[in-house]
């Protein structure tokens, strides 16, 4: 018998003894009192009340010296029943945070996989610079060759005495002081020519050199990196015990605190999703053989974007359990893996199963998601996709979608009047009347708009009307008195009288004739 199915038979049976009866009054009194005491109400902590009627069992089996044996066994029985529940506690807590950190290496592979790339761009720059400098060495070299070939000639002439010295005359070349001014000019020339040799040219030694202290500082920044996250986690980890331990503190301290940190973990969470965590810590045993099944699907998951097969991850996460990877993250996680060549975007993917898979769940999909994927399908120039989704799928639709759907349209003008017929539903859908009839206005559908409106007349007063007129800068006031006209025949008098005042009493506006068909109802306001 559990804690909550004691709360339920609080009141013993009765025994006709009056001894027993008393005992079992007091008992009562007894537990009204701790409850009290204790502040506990029936959705109280399991814990208080399990020490409660535990005092009361064991005060029983005093009492009943009878039935001694049978009570004590039974009570053993509920001991171990609580130690099991408590046990399944703290394996659905392993658990979650097994599963929070599996859920994060995709992100974590994909910006590995990033990072190589670069890595591997700049090596391919380090090769092509370093097989430049070969050759310039190369070059180098075969000129210092030809120089000193040319050189040992002119020196096995140079050494004949009959000749002069290059650059003296030949009294000079006689004169001790003009050779030791020479020799010393030459000496200049030769300490200037070594001093431009060292700034100018770097020993090919330095290279290596250069490349060992950039693996030295690529393996600092990785544990730099590594050791950043493990601090954030502990920062984390402590600042929900330091929060804890406040809040203990603050109340009587009447449980231990490894307990009423386990109450703080069932609203909290470490990281990560608070509903996965919120489940997991259920007082159900079940629920920790359903966080392994969970656990799996991630992994799954998990598996089939690394090995980079986009599609079928994206079916997977489509059709999840229990809505688990149909969120926002996994729209981040698709996201991260970019465009690639000759294949679809794996995130048009996601979104194209997400969507298929729609009436087979009871809820929509939300309008955060609808957003992203409408987003995404124009993006990709895609508006076939986007038309199948907004009439034919089970979506929550919102005033932006309606307001991207109406961007893209005024970009592409080829499509524009399927967007306005697009935009038009998601505002008639989201109870957006004003919006609604204004793209239908810029369709030119008169007739359409009169229905609208006697549809939703009862959300249209006279200041409403006006403030439409007023606003609109693409029906012309031929369009606006054919409304009124259609209005007049359809037996609305007062809204065609309406809409034929708010005509007149615009400034500067006179009788339009038929062949001022380009005319305006704002025009007057450009003047």
């Amino acid at each position: 018998m559990s804690v909550y199915q004691i709360r339920k038979h609080a009141v013993l049976p009765p025994i006709v003894c009056r001894s027993d009866k008393e005992f079992l009054e007091s008992m009562q009194r007894y537990i009204i009192t701790e409850t009290e005491r204790l502040g506990c109400n029936e959705e109280g902590p399991a814990d208080e009340y399990y020490i409660i009627y535990r005092n009361v069992f064991d005060k029983v089996i005093e009492h009943a010296t009878a039935y001694k044996s049978i009570l004590t066994s039974i009570k053993k029985e509920y001991d171990a029943f609580i130690e099991t529940i408590k046990k399944s506690r703290r394996t659905a807590v392993c658990l979650h945070g097994k599963l929070k950190g599996l859920a994060a290496e995709p992100t974590a592979l994909v910006y590995h996989r990033k990072r190589t790339i670069q890595l591997e761009a700049k090596m391919r720059i380090i090769e092509n610079n370093s097989s430049k400098i070969q050759s310039q060495i190369h070059k180098i070299k075969q000129h210092k060759a030809e120089y000193d070939t040319k050189e040992a000639k002119y020196c096995s002439f140079s050494k004949d005495p009959s000749k002069p010295i290059p650059g003296m005359t030949v009294q000079e070349s006689v004169n001790l002081d003009a050779l030791t001014e020479y020799m010393k000019h030459l000496e200049d020339k030769y300490a200037e020519i070594k001093q431009a040799m060292l700034i100018k040219y770097v020993p090919a030694q330095r290279k290596a050199e250069l490349d060992e202290e950039m693996i030295v500082l690529v393996k600092q920044r990785d544990a730099a990196e590594n050791l950043n996250k493990k601090l954030r986690f502990s920062h984390q980890r402590l600042q929900i015990v330091s929060q804890a331990l406040t809040s203990w503190i603050k109340s009587d301290m009447s449980i231990p605190f490894q307990d009423f940190v386990e109450q703080i973990q069932k609203t909290k969470c470490l990281q990560g999703d608070q509903g996965i965590v919120e489940e997991l810590l259920e007082d159900d045993p079940h629920r920790a053989k359903e966080a392994e099944m969970t656990l799996h699907y991630i992994e799954r998951f998990n598996e089939l974007i690394s090995l980079g097969e986009y599609e079928k991850a994206a079916s997977y996460a489509a059709n999840s359990p229990r809505r688990i990877l149909r969120n926002i993250g996994t729209v981040n996680t698709f996201k991260a893996i970019g465009k690639i060549r000759g294949k679809p975007l794996p995130l048009l993917l996601f979104f194209e199963a997400l969507f298929i898979t729609s009436h087979a769940f009871r809820r929509p999909v939300d309008a955060a998601l609808t957003l992203e994927g409408i987003k995404c399908g124009l993006s990709e120039k895609r508006l076939d996709l986007v038309i199948n989704w907004v009439t034919q799928e089970r979506l929550t639709f919102s005033e932006e979608a309606g307001d991207v759907i109406c961007d893209y349209g005024e970009q592409d003008t080829y499509n524009k009047a399927k967007c306005l017929a697009l935009a038009q539903i998601i505002y008639s859908e989201c109870g957006l009347h004003k919006k609604a009839l204004l793209c239908l206005c810029k369709q030119g559908q008169t007739h359409r708009v009169m229905e609208y409106i006697q549809q939703f007349v009862k959300d249209f007063t006279s200041d409403a009307v006006e403030s439409l007129m007023i606003k609109d800068s693409f029906c012309s006031i031929e369009m606006w008195q054919e409304v009124a006209s259609i209005c007049l025949q359809n037996g609305f008098d007062k809204l065609s009288n309406d809409i034929m005042s708010i005509l007149r009493s615009q400034a500067a506006v006179t009788e339009i004739s038929a062949e001022d068909d380009a005319v305006n109802l704002m025009e007057h306001v450009f003047w």
